[in-house]
C-alpha cells in the first residue's frame, strides 16, 4: 500500500449510475443529483476528531447531463490523513476498502461506488484524463423494443442507414470548433479533439439489433454528444442530407437547426489515463490548454 505523508489522501473513484432520477451530475440547489448524493455520503463517513462532518468535495472526469448514464465514470476526493486512517473501522482491511464498502451502503440503489483505490501521484480525474468514450443506443426496429432497457436505449421510430450515419459521421471527426453542437457557457472553448465517432448494428450480445454510436474525444462540451447524435440520426433516417449537415457543422454559434436526441440512450462507457508517470504532466498540459484556447 502507497505511503502518504500529506494531510491529505487523495482517492480516486470508479463509479457507476443510472442518469434517470438526477438532475445531472453537478451539485445544482433543491435537485437531486449525482454528486450531491456522493458528497451526502462522504459527508456522513468523513469526518474531524470531534465526530463532526466535513466536507468532502468530489471532482469528476466528465460531468454529464441531466437523465445520462454512466458505467465508467471516474471521480477524486480529498481525504483528510486523520479520517483515512479511521476508515477501516473495527475490520482488518484497507482504508480504501473501507471506505468503498461504507459509501456504497450509504448511496441509493442508482449509484454504486465499484472501486475506491488511492490515486497515483499528480492524479486529477478531470485533467489527467486523456479520453472519454460514450455510446449512444437506438432501437429502431419494433420488434426489438425492450421494456427492460428503455431507460437506456432509445426507441427511434423510424429505420436507419447505418452506412450513411457513418458517411455523415467522417464530417465531424477531428480538430474543430464545434460551437453549432454545444450549449455555450461563458468563458469555455467550444474547440474539441473528436478521435471517433462511429455506428454499428451490433450483431450480438446484450445490444443485439442495436444501432450504437461510439464516440471518444479528449473531452466534450455541454449537450455536445447529443447534439451531434440528434444531428446524425435526422440524416441516418433520410430527413436530412449531407449537404445540410456540412451547412449545420460550419456555422459560428450553437445551430438551432438541430433536434438535440434525447438524454436516456447516451452512457458514459469509459474514462482513459496515461501511465502514472505522466499524469501530473498531463493535468498541465490540459489546464495550459483549455486557459489559451
Amino acid at each position: 500500500m502507497t505511503e502518504h505523508t500529506s494531510d491529505v489522501v487523495r482517492v480516486r473513484l470508479d463509479l457507476s449510475y443510472d442518469g434517470t432520477g438526477f438532475s445531472g451530475w453537478a451539485t445544482q440547489p433543491g435537485l437531486r443529483t449525482v454528486q450531491g448524493e456522493i458528497e451526502a455520503g462522504l459527508a456522513r463517513l468523513i469526518r474531524d476528531d470531534a465526530g463532526a462532518p466535513l466536507g468532502a468535495r468530489v471532482t469528476v472526469a466528465g460531468r454529464t447531463d441531466a437523465g445520462v448514464h454512466a458505467r465508467g465514470q471516474v471521480a477524486h476526493v480529498d481525504v483528510p490523513r486523520t479520517s483515512w486512517d479511521r476508515m477501516p473501522g473495527r475490520c482488518v482491511r484497507a482504508p480504501e476498502d473501507g471506505l468503498r464498502d461504507r459509501l456504497d451502503g450509504v448511496l441509493p440503489d442508482d449509484v454504486r461506488i465499484a472501486r475506491a483505490s488511492v490515486a497515483p501521484e499528480g492524479f486529477d480525474a478531470r485533467f489527467s484524463a486523456t479520453e472519454r468514450r460514450y455510446a449512444y443506443r437506438v432501437c429502431d426496429r419494433l420488434e426489438l423494443r425492450d421494456p427492460l432497457t428503455r431507460r437506456h436505449v432509445l426507441w427511434h421510430d423510424k429505420a436507419l442507414d447505418v452506412a450513411e450515419l457513418n458517411r455523415a459521421s467522417a464530417l465531424l471527426t477531428g480538430l474543430r470548433d464545434f460551437a453549432p453542437f454545444c450549449r455555450g457557457r461563458e468563458g469555455a472553448t467550444t474547440i474539441r479533439t473528436l478521435t471517433e465517432l462511429s455506428w454499428a448494428r451490433v450483431a450480438s450480445g446484450v445490444d443485439e439489433g442495436l444501432v450504437v454510436a461510439t464516440v471518444r474525444a479528449d473531452a466534450f462540451c455541454h449537450s455536445m454528444v447529443r447534439s451531434l447524435v440528434g444531428a446524425l440520426l435526422a440524416v441516418g433516417e433520410g430527413r436530412r442530407d449531407l449537404e445540410w449537415l456540412a451547412a449545420v457543422a460550419s456555422e459560428s454559434e450553437r445551430s438551432q437547426a438541430i433536434a438535440v436526441a434525447p438524454a436516456h440512450g447516451l452512457t458514459l462507457e469509459q474514462v482513459s489515463y496515461p501511465a502514472d508517470a505522466d499524469l501530473a504532466a498531463r493535468a498541465e498540459q490540459t489546464r495550459q490548454r483549455r486557459e489559451a484556447l
